[in-house]
């Protein structure tokens, strides 16, 4: 486990969530006192002058890839880009090897995360033994181990036979979990490559029907109502889904959903070009798919931006575009593109980017400790936005093992200054450190 230090740092003049220059006090991994003008004898003055303070960001879908498939990630560099992008808390996805199913494995995947240091790794566990869809795994076992699981999904597979869908979603009740849902109908995708419209139909290509999201989104809403659980529907990528969260919503069904940064800026048309660093599940979809997923965004119908970060080695990218693996890095990226495609456009607030990047998504995860408030008393977990600079995003941007992203080349705003987590400096004036805590 790491023992990094906590440090006294004094925050002088930055804007929590956007608002006026405030002061921050941070000391025994608390924050001790907030105001004007304050003073400590002793402690690392940071200057905030014009940076923005939000939260320790919280990212309810990164895919970390250890055990199993290091050469795409492990969870120290991981962990490492999820720091460089503000966040201080990451929950990961179960399709590892052996498959997150059974309380040793995320036993093991929180010990990975606390010896990093970084971040705090949470774990999800699968919904169904191995993630085959065909029996459920040990889901009282993983919530009532060491890693405390409460959020349980088969991501990279739906949950599709609604029997085992219905059983799910009823056990977790016993411990307010919440199934995390990858709406797509299997039979409705076989062979697809993007989404299916008019770019597909032109590039001939298999196309990815957006009713093979809504159907299943649509019908694990009703179940969740039937059965009075909480059931999360993860990177929601069309208007048809944002209608029927919306919809169940209003009805009072206990649901949740997330966006992710991409399908809030990239569109289909990108596949044109057949560079496989756009090729992702769900793929990415049209301009009007896009406007809405914004919309739903900032009326408070989707609740969470999360990445669903996915490494993959060079090899499995840099190939044809029917060959390419599925899936982008977003860690490093993900603030930035939020600031660009929800707070430049005038859609969100900096406290609306709190909301949904950190506070939902620990509400969410059932995390107590993360996601709170910058006030007196509160964990010192917070990041450090300039949101002035804009340059293009290159590949000294990514802390990761992998390099599939999207956003290559592309400028963007903003940069991350300084991340603590729990007092601990993770990434000072830029840079992420070696070691956790440890200051030149």
């Amino acid at each position: 486990m790491s023992h990094a230090p906590s440090h006294t740092l004094l925050v002088r003049g930055a804007r929590i969530e956007g608002q006026d220059a405030t002061d921050l006090l941070v000391r025994d991994g608390v924050i001790a006192e907030t105001g004007t003008g304050l003073s400590h004898a002793g402690a690392t003055v940071v200057d905030a002058d014009g940076l923005i303070a939000l939260p320790g960001l919280v990212d309810l879908h990164v895919h970390l890839r250890e055990p199993g498939y290091e050469a795409s990630e492990t969870v120290a560099t991981g962990s490492r880009a999820a720091a460089a992008g503000g966040f201080t808390t990451v929950f990961a996805m179960p399709n590892t090897s052996p498959v997150a199913d059974t309380a040793g494995v995320v036993e093991q995947e929180l010990a990975l995360g606390e010896a990093a240091g970084y971040v705090h790794v949470q774990p999800i566990g699968a919904v169904t033994v191995g993630q085959k869809g065909e029996r459920l795994a040990e889901l009282g076992a993983m919530a009532d181990s060491r890693a405390r699981v409460r959020v349980f999904s088969d991501d990279g597979f739906c949950v599709f036979d609604p029997l085992i869908m219905r059983r799910a979603l009823e056990y977790v009740k016993a411990f307010d979990g919440v199934i995390a849902q990858h709406a797509q109908d299997p039979r409705l995708t076989e062979g697809a490559q993007m989404n299916e419209g008019a770019v597909s139909a032109e590039l001939g290509l298999t196309g990815w029907p957006a009713v093979a999201e809504e159907s299943i989104i649509a019908r694990d809403v009703l179940l969740a109502e039937h059965v009075g659980s909480r059931l999360h529907v993860c990177h929601l990528s069309t208007a048809g889904s944002v209608d029927i969260i919306r919809w169940a919503k209003k009805r009072g069904v206990n649901v949740t959903a997330e966006v992710t940064p991409h399908h809030l800026l990239l569109t289909d048309e990108l596949v044109r070009g057949y560079d496989a660093r756009f090729k992702v599940n769900p793929p990415l979809r049209r301009e009007e798919d896009v406007r809405a997923v914004r919309e739903g965004l900032a009326d408070g119908t989707i609740d969470v931006v999360a990445t669903d970060h996915a490494p993959h080695p060079a090899e499995v990218k840099s190939c044809e575009w029917a060959a390419a693996a599925n899936g982008m890095v977003g860690l490093e990226s993900a603030l930035r593109v939020v600031h660009h495609a929800m707070v430049e456009t005038g859609l969100l607030e900096w406290s609306d980017v709190a909301r949904v990047m950190s506070q939902n998504p620990a509400r969410i995860g059932r995390l107590e400790g993360h996601g709170t408030p910058l006030v007196a008393g509160q964990p010192a977990s917070f990041t450090l936005y300039d949101p002035r600079p804009a340059r293009t995003f290159g590949l000294d941007d990514l802390r990761g093992r992998s390099k599939n992203s999207p956003y290559l080349g592309r400028e963007l705003p903003g940069e991350v200054r300084w991340t603590v987590r729990a007092g601990i400096p993770t990434v000072v004036d830029g840079a992420v450190l070696e070691t956790p805590g440890v200051l030149a």
